[in-house]
């Protein structure tokens, strides 16, 4: 699918251009469910389409009891699916806030993690939901061969999504979160997963970019010549390897992969590859997301930034 022209403004919504999920997501707020059951009973087959969409309705459903009301009315997968992503979205946002609630919350979503790959054991979507909370508890399995630090981790669980989906984005994102240092990991850690993971998967895939979300992990405003570091042969070679080799499969996406274009765009950018850059900025259309670009300021002041520096239109405000 390719994303609509740049008309004037941004578009920040993580449903982007999934026009099914937009109108799911207008229903989930009026408190209706009908809409995302049929959206997701769709996506059974399309384990990505399905993680990304029930993620965004998760996200809408968080704060009212939508999610709990349909599960009781319909148990069906579908709703034990975005029950769990619920659960889990309260357990992580509680954890960071330091509420008391905490640990129940996270009970409770392990639980709610447990029911939904019961009721479909094929689909690695709940998995990957419990797989986002293990930065709570810090699990320890030894790494594999061929990682430098050898950092523990929840490698056993991690394994066995990839034995349901060996490519699947989310969980290597989640996954590669783990060993943030603000989740209790190392830089060089991320750096070391981010590597491995990557070099392990197909030469077209949006995994390649790992290790580019890794690098605004690390990113220090107060090092020296910070903003250099994405000229460095191991940087630029990465990000022109996925502009080569990932990018043309865009065009093929059932919704566009904003996240993982901004991504791209934003190191060919401070790689100086402003050429390479427009173009996937262009790919992305009008719509936007958070990440990479409020890693560095103000993310609107930093995406229009990078869109004037490769002669692209900004919203006229900005």
């Amino acid at each position: 699918m390719a994303a609509g022209l740049f008309e004037g403004q941004y578009v920040w919504h993580p449903a982007a251009d999934d026009r099914v999920l937009a109108s799911v997501c207008v229903d989930i707020r009026a408190g209706r469910w009908a809409s995302a059951r049929a959206a997701l009973t769709e996506a059974r087959g399309d384990f990505s389409l399905r993680a990304h969409r029930s993620l965004v309705v998760a996200s809408e459903a968080a704060d009212s009891d939508l999610a709990e009301r349909w599960l009781a009315e319909e148990p069906v997968p579908e709703a034990a699916l975005v029950w769990a992503r619920v659960a889990v979205h309260r357990a992580l946002r509680a954890a960071d806030a330091g509420d008391g609630r905490a640990e129940a919350l996270e009970r409770i979503a392990l639980s709610a993690c447990e029911r939904a790959s019961a009721m479909s054991p094929a689909d690695p979507t709940p998995w990957v939901a419990k797989l986002a909370m293990a930065r709570l508890h810090r699990p320890r399995d030894p790494a594999p061969q061929g990682l430098l630090t050898a950092p523990p981790g929840p490698w056993r669980l991690f394994a066995h999504v990839l034995s349901l989906d060996p490519w699947h984005r989310e969980a290597h994102h989640r996954f590669l979160a783990f060993f943030f240092a603000r989740h209790g990991g190392s830089v060089n850690a991320a750096w070391d997963v981010a590597a491995f993971l990557s070099q392990r998967a197909p030469a077209d895939s949006a995994l390649r970019l790992l290790p580019l979300v890794a690098l605004v992990e690390s990113y220090n405003p107060t090092q020296l010549l910070a903003e250099r570091v994405w000229e460095e042969p191991q940087w630029r070679s990465a990000a022109l390897a996925a502009y080569q080799n990932w990018l043309p499969t865009v065009a093929g996406y059932r919704f566009t992969p904003v996240l993982d274009l901004a991504y791209l765009g934003h190191a060919l950018l401070m790689a100086k590859r402003e050429f390479e850059a427009r173009a996937v900025l262009t790919a992305m259309g009008p719509y936007a997301s958070r990440m990479p670009w409020c890693a560095f300021g103000d993310p609107v002041e930093q995406l229009s930034r990078a869109r004037r520096a490769c002669g692209l239109p900004v919203p006229p405000s900005v």
